[in-house]
């Protein structure tokens, strides 16, 4: 809980419609809930990722909290993108923990529908110990199925943007295309997976909605933007001459973000 007797880091000016972009973090940079977060934040940027990460009915915002957040929202300017649970797996093998995903994502799209998110975020999750008469092409199969019967419920397919995780995107290119969803290109998974960056976005920019921006160091991501090599930075400032999406660093403390948000500046 933050402490409000204590001095609270605030950051030392506004990034708020500063770039073609909208600029935005996570709401865990304080050790707080999302309210607090937001309200700390808010006044400095444009967009902030609200970060469900547990499906647990006790881990997600209560309805009022939604209500204060939508508030906040008209009062600092601001829009949400929603991170969906990462603790489910839409293509298991087993259908009852699949159908248990289905049912939490659609519990947080309804649960923050009054904040009209920009978009929501989806990590399909891949199990490395896979049996081994499971293949890749199973669990597209499952992913299909699953993603089926999520948009049958009449979520729009283009406001869910999978994310790229650590394995390769052409798992899920075809997915993406074939069911009009939409693309999150997290550039510290792209750097971890020694890919290239620049080719990966220009591959999805037409279903690119929001960038993930994080420094890597030693193999270890989501820290500060100035963690990145030379070569990365460009790269990246390539990318955002001409981005006009959404572009979150994803970073969980005070300290990277404020070295992030200093570092994109200079960049």
């Amino acid at each position: 809980m933050l402490n409000y007797h204590a001095e609270i880091p605030v950051l030392p000016k506004s990034y708020k419609r500063a770039y073609p972009f909208k600029i935005g973090t996570t709401s865990f940079i304080y050790p707080d809930h999302y309210i607090p977060n937001v309200k700390m934040l808010g006044p400095y940027l444009d967009e902030i990722e609200l970060l469900l990460f547990e499906s647990a009915y006790d881990s997600l915002p209560l309805k009022h909290e939604i209500k204060e957040l939508s508030i906040l929202a008209e009062e600092f300017d601001i829009t949400y993108d929603v991170h969906l649970p990462i603790d489910i797996s839409l293509g298991d093998e087993d259908r009852s923990i699949r159908r248990r995903a289905i049912e939490s994502v659609q519990r947080v799209i309804d649960l923050t529908l009054p904040l009209i998110p920009s978009v929501y975020i989806l990590h399909l999750s891949f199990n490395e110990d896979l049996s081994e008469t499971d293949t890749v092409n199973k669990w597209q199969e499952r992913i299909y199925e699953s993603m089926g019967r999520l948009l049958s419920t009449g979520i729009k397919s283009r406001s869910i943007a999978i994310e790229n995780l650590m394995y390769p995107f052409e798992w899920v290119e075809k997915i993406i295309s074939s069911l009009n969803l939409s693309a999150c290109i997290d550039i510290g998974h792209l750097i971890r997976m020694n890919a290239d960056i620049k080719k990966v976005f220009d591959k999805h920019h037409d279903k690119t909605l929001i960038i993930h921006l994080h420094g890597v160091k030693d193999n270890l991501d989501h820290l500060s933007l100035d963690k990145l090599t030379d070569n990365e930075t460009l790269d990246i400032m390539k990318i955002l001459k001409t981005y006009a999406g959404i572009a979150i660093i994803e970073v969980f403390s005070y300290n990277n973000l404020q070295a992030s948000l200093k570092y994109l500046e200079k960049c």
